[in-house]
């Protein structure tokens, strides 16, 4: 059985500005307890590109768009 074990510290991640404002994306990530095992499960998300302080999609636009 797994039951719901809070969440874990909120990231801030700044994104691409639309209509010259600014993105800020506030993240909780929820943490759930197997209480068979005791063990903290969570999803793995690589939100964040590494390096940086924007999303991996907007970073991957970036990269595509200075290859021309």
């Amino acid at each position: 059985m797994v039951i719901s074990h809070g969440f874990y510290k909120e990231i801030i991640v700044e994104d691409f500005p639309l209509r010259g404002k600014t993105v800020l994306l506030h993240i909780k990530q929820r943490r759930w307890l197997n209480k068979t095992t005791q063990k903290v499960i969570y999803r793995d998300w690589n939100l964040v590109a590494h390096g940086t302080r924007m999303t991996i999609e907007f970073a991957a636009f970036l990269k595509a768009i200075n290859q021309y």
